[in-house]
């Protein structure tokens, strides 16, 4: 298990994953630019992940024993960039340095070896490569005799690039059991729902014809995360996916289903009316909205 302090209450990890979604808030009305919608929608799941899950070490990152995470869709950094923070591989104050010139938190995440942060094992943000790169990292542990685990995010606009379906079948052929799939099952995509762009359904039945073990599940249930995530990393024999249906703009009314925020971030008036919905929490803010006069 994780080699620092773990949230297990579920009550508390729900609290945190609204504070991440209050530091997202802060972040991108800051910057004034960044990506919104699935940020807001995959706090629950990073905060699963990242609270309770992962077998990782925020003062040593590249201990040899932890599990490798690989986020497929770069562009959803901020949220990455925020749990990060909040389990201390970053300092909070750096949250108010999203996308500026020569700082650690771009647009698209990268390593440290290319001034980037802690925590992220490569660089990412062009669609459908991220898999391919985790069953790689997965087969090489293997061949190694390592236990480490893998974790791959993938968004389901993803979907539609080829080489993830390619990288789906080379797992499974190889019987790739040490790494597990989350898709981020938002319907959206920046020009529209994505069952108007390019049909998804029946997605589980296709994964499941591809070789992979599937769970269909509910990315904003807490318990229901952590459950199936440990359950997936048991099943042995074949790699699994997981299905996390969410919403995109997730405890923000007027951002929440709405693909159009995709990648537009709040106005001073929008942020305003966001950090009052998503009530404060006990673990409190790095930032004040009334400081932004100041800046």
């Amino acid at each position: 298990m994780s080699r620092n302090p773990q949230i297990t209450d579920i009550a508390d990890l729900d609290e945190m994953a609204r504070q991440i979604r209050r530091d997202l808030i802060h972040m991108l009305v800051i910057a004034g630019t960044g990506h919104s919608g699935a940020p807001l929608g995959m706090a629950d799941i990073f905060t699963a992940m990242y609270f309770n899950v992962l077998n990782i070490d925020s003062k040593n990152p590249e201990y040899p024993e932890r599990d490798y995470f690989f986020l497929s869709i770069g562009h959803i950094a901020p949220v990455w960039y925020a749990t990060l923070a909040r389990r201390g591989f970053i300092p909070l104050e750096e949250l108010r340095t999203l996308r500026r010139i020569n700082g650690r938190l771009q647009g698209h995440p990268a390593p440290p070896k290319t001034h980037g942060v802690p925590g992220v094992e490569i660089a990412s943000g062009s669609l459908g490569q991220g898999l391919s790169v985790a069953v790689g990292a997965a087969l090489g542990l293997r061949l190694n005799g390592k236990d480490n685990y893998v974790y791959c995010i993938n968004g389901d606009g993803e979907l539609q690039e080829g080489q993830l379906w390619e990288a789906m079948m080379t797992a499974a052929h190889h019987n790739v059991d040490n790494i597990t799939m989350i898709i981020d099952r938002n319907r959206c995509q920046i020009d529209n729902r994505t069952e108007s762009v390019l049909k998804l359904e029946p997605l589980a039945d296709k994964l499941k014809a591809f070789g992979w073990h599937v769970y269909d599940i509910d990315g904003h249930n807490m318990k229901e995360i952590i459950d199936t995530l440990n359950e997936s990393k048991a099943v042995k024999g074949k790699p699994k996916a997981i299905i996390a249906n969410t919403f995109m703009g997730r405890g923000v009314s007027f951002m929440e289903d709405n693909y159009k925020w995709h990648g537009v971030p709040p106005n001073m008036e929008q942020a305003a009316i966001a950090i009052k919905e998503l009530a404060p929490t006990k673990f409190g803010d790095f930032f004040d909205l009334e400081e932004m006069a100041e800046i």
